[in-house]
């Protein structure tokens, strides 16, 4: 069955993190993927390496160069992730690359870019959020912010951004013929992630204060809150129908409590709403909020989560042989994508891609 992006090729330096993501996201939706790792790395395991075969090249010997030359001359996508300058001096840099294939899309993920004061430093996830601004949005009033995992730098801002920027990229390519380098840089992910943030404060409705506005828990209608068992629920009541929904599943006669927007009395509201629902437990609270639509839900942990009626019924984490994995996203009705199983081995992957076994010999 044909999927979005059966026919491309991708070949694939392996890296961490958000390169891996965006080989990944590429995979499901059927581009051909080939993972070049050097001699002896620990093979990779779980989702992220899923959907293409694994080559040990050595890029300091004949042969390993040779290979990688051989199948960057046949592919429509390049990903790396290594520090700037590193590809350039194994000989596999964008001038390099597109001289022989000038058709190429060479996708280069890294934290702080390509150029910049700080572009050879080293880094992870938390360092460039740090620096965006998002890391210290990202916290209770007068509370340590709080790293939100890797998702928003390694992969929303990151592996995402690189994955969208080759597809831009080899749509540009129908037009031009050519193809071009995508500077996909987690400083400037986080940041267009942040575009919302941005406008509110552009609007004067945002406090550099964390903990103090309406969706950072500030507010009394978008939190989370204990119940009886330990565990919390989520609420994100914001239009004024929601809010009137959590009220009436609380038992709150809203004549009691402040208005909703009253943002000087949002502390004493958020204590009486915690108060209730430290009364119930997970399971009671769920089954009240189901039945009312107000945006309420339970907090469930990842060990939960695959059995969640709703994710279960679309099938959005799944159970395999190597543990839970995510299903593909998005979904298409047509070229439906898929979590991508190996296609082949590695000696497969040459042969399909024509290019002889014997040079990526040892």
């Amino acid at each position: 069955m044909s999927r979005p992006l059966t026919g491309v090729r991708v070949v694939e330096f392996a890296g961490l993190g958000p390169g891996p993501f965006a080989a990944m996201v590429l995979a499901d939706a059927g581009a051909d993927v080939i993972r070049l790792d050097r001699p002896g790395e620990p093979a990779d395991a779980g989702a992220l390496v899923r959907g293409r075969p694994r080559l040990e090249v050595d890029l300091k010997t004949d042969a390993g160069r040779e290979t990688a030359r051989l199948l960057v001359q046949r592919a429509d996508v390049l990903l790396e992730g290594f520090r700037p300058g590193v590809m350039e001096r194994l000989g596999f840099g964008p001038r390099e690359c597109l001289a022989e294939n000038p058709g190429l899309v060479y996708g280069r993920m890294t934290g702080w870019g390509q150029d910049g004061p700080r572009a050879r430093q080293a880094g992870h996830d938390i360092n460039y959020l740090a620096l965006t601004g998002a890391l210290r949005s990202v916290a209770r009033r007068g509370e340590a912010p709080v790293p939100p995992l890797n998702l928003v730098g390694d992969y929303g801002g990151g592996g995402m951004v690189l994955a969208f920027g080759v597809v831009t990229a080899l749509l540009e390519r129908r037009i031009s013929g050519r193809g071009q380098v995508v500077d996909a840089a987690m400083v400037d992910g986080v940041s267009l992630l942040m575009t919302g943030i941005w406008s509110r404060a552009a609007q004067g409705r945002w406090s550099d204060e964390p903990g103090t506005n309406d969706i950072d828990t500030g507010a009394p209608f978008y939190d989370v809150y204990a119940t009886a068992d330990g565990e919390y629920m989520a609420v994100g009541s914001i239009e004024p129908q929601f809010w009137a929904r959590l009220l009436r599943g609380l038992g709150i006669d809203p004549e009691s409590v402040a208005a909703q927007w009253d943002r000087a009395r949002w502390p004493e509201t958020k204590e009486r709403i915690a108060a209730v629902f430290a009364t119930r437990t997970r399971g009671e609270w769920t089954d009240v909020f189901d039945a009312l639509d107000a945006c309420v839900t339970p907090v469930l942990s990842m060990a939960e989560a695959p059995d969640d009626p709703h994710l279960s019924s679309r099938g959005t984490l799944r159970r395999g042989p190597g543990g839970v994995a995510p299903a593909a996203a998005p979904r298409f009705d047509r070229t439906p994508s898929a979590p991508a199983a190996y296609p082949g081995s590695a000696e497969a992957a040459l042969r399909r891609w024509g290019v002889p076994e014997a040079v990526s010999a040892p």
